[in-house]
């Protein structure tokens, strides 16, 4: 369970990160947003470190499906827009997946 609550922690660093440079550089915002847009990448680059996994990759992969959620919902939350049934089917199964990785029994 604590993966899961430090996933959440890096999937909102990374997509605060990336969407800073969105606001930047799409919607015309201030330059200062790259500057807190990078140091969010940095947050999110240190809190995967903290995954407690064999192998880096593992971790990296197990995430990928918590950040697909996340982005769902910080598209309905920050963005106001509604996921339609493929973006949670989608998110779901990539959910399942995560899961699968990250919580499955390993021989060594």
């Amino acid at each position: 369970m604590k993966a899961f609550a430090i996933y959440a922690l890096v999937a909102l660093a990374e997509i605060g990160g990336c969407f800073a440079f969105w606001a930047w550089l799409r919607l015309g915002r201030s330059p200062w947003w790259a500057g807190a847009g990078t140091l969010s990448l940095i947050a999110f680059a240190l809190l995967l470190t903290r995954i407690d996994a064999s192998v880096a990759g593992r971790a990296f992969a197990a995430y990928g499906g918590i950040y697909i959620i996340a982005s769902i919902a910080w598209m309905r939350v920050v963005e106001g827009a509604r996921p339609d049934r493929w973006d949670l089917i989608g998110g779901a199964v990539c959910l399942a997946g995560a899961a699968i990785i990250l919580l499955g029994p390993r021989t060594a």
